[in-house]
């Protein structure tokens, strides 16, 4: 899908594709051989532009920052993300951003310059975890691991071609809107901002700005209305509110104050019987956890014992814990980062060592987590 556009004496030639489609390919290198531009605009940041130049990704993760962070959730699904799409692209036997990197090798083909088009995408992603609600990361999570275990429709080099269609796109996108519109803004709206804008700014008096078929016509518009936008707004985190760093403390002053009430009007018993409990569920179900991610039983034995203590300060994690014990027994090699990008199947998690690495510290801290939530009516009925 072609689009052309007059913009201040610019001549903006937009080429709609979609990331794994051999027609794709061949759209991108005929439109540049015909219009025969100044400048070569694709839809990249710096940081992917470099990934799709070298072939390297994940060798240069360092797991353990990942862990600590806290950035094991955000680490994974950018993992299922990447293989689902390049398992889509297995399947219609194209590599996912092909078309991107055959515009890339016409530009040093033809020694024009290549301007990247598109935000960060680790900005795209924290943007996108911060705005979804609960519900919405649910949903996604679910649709996510649903693809995975083969549920929905089988996607085929024919469909691919179909997303391409301008009404099934703008179909696609207001069903997007209802159902996630705070996903829509993040990763739709704002990168139609942030790349008509870094278009606009093209050096060049014509430049062929090759796009995903998605942000198409959000593109056209912005350009035409001459939008401005605030580059600075939407490449920025938002700030934490202040009191969320307070907030963390709530549930260890909450049970320190309780265990003091009980010690002080129900007695010594009382008192060991809310912090066994207490043990219990948290340890009971983090321990649970690590051994659903199929972990090594010293881990699992380390869940158990962390997590009751952990989950009282909101700066540690019991899945911090056993992913370090985990590593002592199970520690990622080299090709193993190396296969990140060969994961496939939720198997392919379990057998790699890096996200079995990342299953185990979150499943440990989930179940501490639910294991919070069970003990509190066991601990309530202890005030009766």
């Amino acid at each position: 899908m072609i689009k052309k556009i007059k913009y201040k004496g610019k001549e903006i030639v937009l080429v709609g594709t979609a990331h794994i489609s051999k027609e794709s390919i061949t759209l991108v290198e005929e439109t540049i051989e015909k219009e025969k531009p100044d400048v070569i605009g694709v839809e990249l940041d710096k940081e992917r532009l470099g990934q799709l130049l070298s072939g390297k990704k994940w060798q240069e993760t360092n797991i353990v920052d990942v862990v600590k962070s806290g950035k094991t959730y955000l680490f994974l699904l950018n993992t299922l993300l990447s293989n689902m799409q390049k398992q889509l692209g297995k399947h219609v036997g194209v590599k996912p951003g092909a078309e991107m990197l055959a515009a890339v090798k016409k530009a040093q083909e033809k020694n024009v310059p290549v301007h990247l088009l598109d935000r960060n995408v680790r900005v795209t992603l924290k943007r996108a975890f911060k705005a979804m609600s609960l519900w919405e990361k649910m949903k996604l999570g679910g649709g996510i691991l649903g693809s995975f275990f083969g549920v929905g429709e089988t996607i085929d080099a024919k469909k691919i071609e179909e997303l391409k269609n301008e009404d099934l796109i703008n179909k696609l996108m207001k069903e997007l809107g209802k159902q996630m519109p705070s996903v829509k803004k993040v990763l739709l709206d704002e990168r139609d901002d942030y790349i008509s804008e870094m278009i606009k700014r093209s050096p060049g008096k014509k430049i062929v700005a090759v796009v995903g078929a998605g942000h198409l016509m959000g593109i056209v518009e912005n350009i035409k209305k001459d939008k401005k936008v605030n580059l600075k707004k939407i490449t920025t985190l938002p700030k934490k509110k202040p009191y969320l760093k307070y907030l963390k403390w709530t549930i260890p002053i909450i049970f320190i104050l309780f265990l003091g009430y009980l010690l002080y009007f129900k007695g010594v018993e009382a008192t060991l019987t809310a912090f066994g409990i207490w043990f219990l569920a948290n340890g009971t179900l983090s321990a649970v956890g690590a051994a659903l991610a199929k972990a090594h039983p010293i881990t699992i034995l380390t869940a158990f014992v962390a997590a009751p203590f952990t989950s009282l300060h909101p700066a540690i994690a019991a899945g911090w814990f056993a992913a370090i014990v985990e590593t002592k027994f199970n520690p990622p090699l080299v090709k193993d980062f190396e296969d990140l990008s060969n994961v496939g199947t939720i198997k392919g998690f379990y057998r790699n060592k890096v996200t079995h690495l990342l299953l185990v510290t979150a499943f440990a801290n989930i179940g501490s987590m639910i294991g919070t939530v069970v003990a509190l009516p066991f601990l309530i009925q202890l005030l009766l």
